[in-house]
């Protein structure tokens, strides 16, 4: 964490965690909802059963690469956006977790000494 003298670090951007972090699948959903695709449709068009389609829509199972890449050939929109969405959220979700936060800081003053 950034520290400046005087100022809360909470409080710096770089700091700023997202309360409620937005999995890449509340972006699928709307977007097919704006196209009128229903999930059946999109599970049949990618070839990914309709509980793997569900699980991504409802933040159940993340985005990997293979379904980042099967989005992008059927929405066209581009697969690195896919996964850089899922990559905040993991990474946002994880900085949320107290005590992984708690022992990342005490590993970071470890290192510090060496």
């Amino acid at each position: 964490m950034i520290e400046i003298k005087g100022v809360d670090p909470t409080m710096i951007a770089n700091n700023l965690v997202p309360e409620n972090p937005t999995h890449p699948g509340e972006v699928l959903k709307e977007e097919l909802e704006s196209r009128n695709i229903t999930q059946k449709s999109f599970a049949d068009k990618t070839g990914l059963s309709r509980s793997v389609v569900s699980d991504v829509l409802n933040g159940r199972r993340g985005v990997n690469t293979e379904y980042a890449l099967l989005f992008e050939a059927i929405l066209g929109i581009d697969a690195e956006l896919w996964l850089r969405m899922q990559a905040r959220y993991d990474m946002a979700k994880v900085k949320r977790n107290k005590s992984f936060m708690e022992r990342l800081e005490n590993i970071r003053k470890v290192a510090a000494a060496f």
